[in-house]
């Protein structure tokens, strides 16, 4: 008992340091040291491990192990340490945890066709920062592939820190620690960048590999130069294809008819918002009619709630294309945009307020614009994350079809913000 506690206090508090010495274990060692502690222990002792070793022991789990596990694990280390392994075996662990947790896993491994993640090899061998050389040299002939030429050198968070060649390891004392002796200069890429970015990359600096990292510097896998070649001449042909028409997704010279198709549905629920915007202005006609600098002063209030709603936007879908979020976090993201979106608002308000105080010397009407800009531009933030991030959860694509639902919110709450306090206020407004 007391061992048990042991092992437990020092999986809990010295995560790292536990990696560091589980992994010059055997695979059934290791997991039997795991068994006893919890799922969210073994996630961050995997996550600090050699991802080669960490590998090797999700493999050898148990179902009930697994369950335990991966879904308290970044959903993003979980996809690159999976990724290690063939298809099928990956694809049957998958299916061994909540689908929830396998979904979100599924869509880190996952790459647009043109992209350079499509063309990563994800099993990329790496070699912890703190291990010696000899130390290195022993895991190079125990789980190295045999034709390896360069070694990845990270840190225990999996960050990439540095390279070395199989050939400058040989040369080097073997009590010397990796971190060092590395080569710190690296060119890095990232996967959803498009394969022109790498073939430049290849062609300024004459390099075996490339190596692949998220927004957080994980590294993620290696381009090797021979993938490149290959899926170049593969573009060549693909580029012959799509002069005669054969590419389905639609491009700046594809057929009128599958653009209309495409495009007409969205102008149509454009359409539909606009009306909605045009009905919230006529309930407040005999308000405008009575007070007409609020048609004066309308345009403000829309305009600037639906650029904070842009901006919002734009950082989201941004986020989530590049994989640095994903819609899970929704409270966590749309908390932070709408303090944002609270803060310029008082900035924005502020100004407004004067503004209109000098033009209209009306306390009314200063105060209708100051409270309605803060409501309007708070809540177009608001929907400017969760949005996207809605769209995405329900398999929609963000980029499409955003921006339209964004302007009918921020125009409709801007008109009824402004325009509804104007009317309750009514009595103050001396113009």
């Amino acid at each position: 008992m007391a061992h048990q506690l042991l092992h437990e206090e020092f999986f809990t508090n010295y995560h790292e340091e536990a990696a560091q010495i589980l992994e010059t274990f055997q695979i059934p060692d290791i997991l039997r040291l795991m068994q006893p502690t919890t799922g969210k222990n073994i996630a961050n002792l995997l996550a600090c491990m050699s991802p080669v070793v960490a590998a090797e022991v999700i493999t050898a789990m148990s179902t009930d192990l697994l369950a335990q596990t991966l879904p308290e694990m970044s959903p993003a280390i979980a996809a690159s340490l999976l990724q290690r392994l063939d298809e099928p075996l990956w694809n049957a662990i998958l299916t061994r945890i909540p689908s929830r947790h396998a979904n979100e896993i599924r869509s880190y491994m996952e790459y647009p066709p043109d992209s350079v993640g499509s063309l990563m090899d994800p099993g990329v061998f790496t070699l912890p920062e703190d291990l010696t050389v000899e130390e290195a040299m022993a895991q190079v002939r125990s789980r190295a592939p045999k034709d390896i030429h360069d070694l990845y050198i990270v840190d225990r968070n999996q960050t990439l820190v540095g390279k070395l060649s199989v050939r400058d390891l040989l040369l080097i004392e073997p009590d010397e620690r990796l971190q060092s002796v590395m080569h710190r200069d690296l060119s890095a890429i990232h996967p959803l960048e498009s394969r022109q970015q790498i073939v430049e990359l290849f062609s300024q600096r004459l390099l075996f590999t490339i190596p692949v990292v998220d927004l957080d510097g994980h590294l993620l896998g290696v381009i090797r130069n021979q993938d490149i070649v290959k899926a170049s001449q593969e573009d060549a042909t693909a580029d012959i294809l799509t002069m005669v028409g054969a590419n389905k997704d639609e491009r700046p010279l594809s057929s009128v008819s599958f653009s209309v198709r495409k495009r007409l549905p969205w102008l149509q629920l454009n359409l539909f918002t606009a009306f909605l915007a045009a009905f919230v202005v006529g309930i407040f006609e005999s308000t405008i009619a009575q007070f007409t600098a609020l048609a004066v002063l309308l345009p403000i209030v829309a305009g600037q709630s639906g650029n904070t709603g842009a901006q919002s936007l734009a950082v989201v879908i941004r986020g989530l294309a590049l994989r640095d979020i994903r819609p899970s976090e929704w409270l966590r993201v749309s908390g932070k945009e709408v303090f944002v979106a609270f803060l310029n608002s008082l900035a924005v308000a502020g100004v407004a307020c004067l503004a209109v105080a000098l033009w209209s010397r009306s306390l009314g009407l200063t105060l209708v614009i100051g409270v309605s800009m803060i409501i309007s531009m708070v809540i177009a933030g608001l929907s400017g994350a969760i949005i996207p991030m809605a769209l995405k959860a329900s398999k929609q694509d963000p980029a499409q079809s955003s921006s339209i639902v964004l302007t009918t919110i921020t125009d409709v709450v801007g008109f009824l913000s402004f325009l509804g306090l104007a009317t309750l206020l009514s009595s103050f407004m001396e113009l």
